[in-house]
């Protein structure tokens, strides 16, 4: 099956409430790759590559809220080609 990547921005109260370490643990689990960063607004910028069915069930995820520490208020998705090949899901700093 063909792979695909989404950029996602996850807004809210996300940062310092352990979101990239759940969302990382979320997208191993679904089989993807990628990486979950904090920027410099507060949002927190998610890259998941994988079966496309996998990487909506993550993207779902974080549009329901993510971890229950955090208070997701919207996520802005958009297909995305990577410049990279991603191994595994990381936690970029």
């Amino acid at each position: 099956m063909a792979q695909q990547c989404t950029m996602a921005w996850v807004h809210g109260r996300v940062q310092g409430v352990g979101f990239r370490y759940t969302t990382q643990h979320e997208a191993t689990r679904l089989g993807l790759t990628g990486y979950a960063r904090n920027l410099d607004d507060g949002s927190v910028e998610v890259l998941a590559c994988g079966e496309p069915e996998q990487v909506e069930k993550l993207i779902a995820w974080l549009k329901a809220g993510g971890p229950r520490s955090a208070h997701v208020e919207k996520v802005l998705t958009e297909p995305h080609s990577p410049a990279e090949d991603h191994r595994e899901f990381r936690i970029r700093y």
